[in-house]
């Protein structure tokens, strides 16, 4: 089970539903049930969300690339749900189990250094240099290396949070019960507003 229980759909906010239900429209939640651990905050949702909707699919990148990074990520965080969804069909089985260890031979040398700039920041972002940042330059924009930094940034920290609230233990059928079982009031309850 995850960690926190989902709030049930039914008992979201409006606002909350809407933002869900475009999501899954688009293509951009594969299962709502994480958003609806991360919907007992709705400002934590919103920000989430629109996050979301800010990257998908209309930034300056290929969305290709951008798969490339979020798939690395859930595999790194060993996400199980995210690591088989695909948001591009140009994704293959064989790209996917080579992203374990990405080879320069199989991806395009801006995929690569995408792929190389996750792992750095990801296990030593002390170690990203000047250089680091001339030679993403040499394939990259500007533009293009700040979206991909802030795409890995992001990637990172979203899928260890899941990972840390056991977004998806639900549906790998871990656990008998949630450690944070859910209450209606708990909703936007803060404990400095609402003692």
């Amino acid at each position: 089970m995850a960690r926190i229980e989902p709030v049930p759909f039914n008992d979201l906010p409006a606002a909350t539903q809407e933002m869900m239900e475009a999501g899954t429209a688009t293509g951009m939640y594969t299962t709502i049930v994480p958003m609806q651990i991360v919907a007992y905050s709705s400002a934590a949702m919103t920000a989430m969300h629109r996050s979301y909707e800010a990257t998908f699919r209309t930034g300056v990148l290929e969305p290709r690339l951008v798969e490339l990074l979020r798939l690395h990520s859930a595999n790194s965080a060993m996400c199980m749900p995210c690591s088989a969804s695909r948001k591009d069909s140009s994704i293959s089985e064989d790209d996917v189990a080579c992203l374990i260890a990405p080879d320069p031979e199989r991806f395009t040398p801006r995929e690569f250094a995408a792929l190389t700039f996750y792992d750095q920041l990801a296990h030593d972002h002390h170690a990203i240099s000047d250089e680091t940042f001339r030679a993403l330059n040499e394939v990259f924009t500007t533009a293009e290396i700040v979206e991909m930094a802030y795409l890995c940034a992001n990637s990172l920290g979203v899928h260890r949070l899941m990972h840390a609230i056991g977004a998806f233990a639900s549906l790998a059928g871990a656990g008998d019960e949630h450690v944070i079982a859910y209450s209606p009031g708990d909703v936007d309850r803060s404990h400095v507003t609402d003692p």
